[in-house]
């Protein structure tokens, strides 16, 4: 089932105005249902079944109490943290419920932009916590590895190729290649073309 279905249903337990509106700016087009706790619900939405349900807990404190009673655990996903690990884990399902919103031909599919943005963003504030310094060489680096990897084996190691779809000069991927230990492995194919 789809996040983004309207089938889609989750229970929120949650007292915090910021996590509800965080979760329904996420799930737009879920079903959801927000309350302090489970002893707060009403019989008729107690006795509802979810496909998840999010539970806020202080650290340590979690117990199967904070569920309602008719939670089944292996239909329903259940989700509990405290306050930061919920707004991490609204992000994230947003980030899901936009790749799951686009179409079979990919339109509307959230962008790399989008992507790096959010994956990058703990990074980031982690490395500034830890004192880090160099971050934009480190991260480039980082980018720019897996896209040159990619490339080659798209191109089945043609290196001229590879080049050209990246949009750089060969001898300057040649470069890159050796700098950032990039192991090439021709396939034979692409081997006998050149020949």
């Amino acid at each position: 089932m789809s996040p983004t279905s309207s089938i889609f249903t989750i229970l929120l337990l949650s007292g915090d105005p910021d996590i509800q509106s965080q979760f329904k700016h996420a799930l737009k087009n879920a079903s959801l249902t927000t309350a302090k706790d489970a002893s707060v619900l009403s019989k008729e939405v107690a006795g509802r079944t979810f496909d998840a349900v999010i539970v806020e807990v202080k650290p340590g404190s979690f117990s199967a109490a904070a569920l309602p009673a008719n939670i089944d655990l292996t239909h329903t996903m259940v989700i509990t943290g405290s306050r930061p690990v919920l707004k991490r884990a609204s992000k994230l399902m947003h980030v899901l419920s936009q790749q799951n919103a686009a179409g079979p031909n990919g339109k509307d599919a959230l962008s790399l932009e989008d992507y790096l943005e959010w994956k990058m963003g703990d990074f980031v504030k982690g490395m500034r916590n830890g004192s880090g310094r160099n971050l934009h060489p480190m991260l480039i680096t980082a980018i720019e590895r897996p896209l040159i990897t990619k490339a080659l084996q798209e191109t089945k190691g043609n290196q001229i190729q590879a080049a050209e779809l990246l949009g750089l000069n060969r001898n300057t991927l040649r470069k890159k290649i050796q700098d950032l230990h990039i192991p090439v492995k021709r396939t034979r194919a692409a081997q006998t073309r050149e020949a």
